[in-house]
């Protein structure tokens, strides 16, 4: 097994959890509680990257981020590399692909919460930063998890925007499921093995978590 591969793939999906939580709690906070008409263009926004190939993802962050354009050298000026074939521009490409496995989940949670006991403590003086960290989030901790828990696991399985926008650098954008398709072009079945069993078995023990967590009564995360 590409133990440096496997390295790169938890720092990546690490790094990739912990911004989808801080970006991702507001924003399916808004999306529970907004009752603005465009809302849902929001909300296809979000979910965009489930239906969205992960080479269009990568061919349109690859343009837009491009060394050519004024984004891609303010990026190259502020970061000092250049987006592509790096591994913060890996980083910002699997935050907007697994962007909808960690707000949808967030946001259901978030929707579940009894209103009653939001404007209790609303009544009581609290605001609305300390109602959310008092009140919401404890009684949404279940969502919170499950998506965060997804949102690493696709993170670690990403393959085509990974490709695209970080190519096939060893120790630097290489990542494991790169790594399972170049032993399995090298014809090394026995390192394939290793690496899908691993990849295979994660998959499941995410699987298991997040439906055990969605088995909460009153609690059911549609995918939606």
């Amino acid at each position: 097994m590409d133990l440096a591969a496997l390295q790169l793939s938890l720092r990546l999906a690490a790094l990739t959890t912990a911004a989808l939580v801080l970006i991702g709690l507001p924003l399916a906070h808004w999306i529970a509680f907004s009752r603005r008409r465009w809302k849902f263009l929001v909300e296809a926004v979000v979910a965009l990257p489930i239906v969205l190939p992960p080479t269009v993802l990568g061919f349109y962050l690859l343009l837009g981020l491009g060394p050519r354009g004024a984004l891609g050298r303010a990026w190259e000026a502020v970061v000092g590399s250049r987006f592509p074939f790096s591994f913060g521009g890996l980083l910002v490409a699997s935050i907007l692909y697994s962007l909808p496995f960690a707000v949808q989940p967030f946001a259901a949670a978030i929707a579940a919460v009894d209103p009653r006991l939001v404007e209790a403590s609303h009544s009581l003086g609290a605001s609305r930063l300390r109602t959310f960290f008092r009140v919401t989030l404890p009684l949404a901790w279940h969502g919170v998890v499950a998506g965060a828990v997804l949102a690493f696991a696709h993170t670690l399985g990403e393959f085509g925007v990974v490709l695209m926008v970080g190519g096939n650098i060893a120790g630097k954008t290489r990542t494991l499921s790169i790594s399972l398709f170049d032993q399995v072009e090298a014809l090394e079945y026995d390192a394939a093995h290793q690496t899908a069993a691993l990849l295979l078995a994660f998959s499941f023990a995410v699987l298991t978590l997040v439906y055990a967590l969605q088995r909460r009564p009153g609690h059911t995360w549609t995918g939606r």
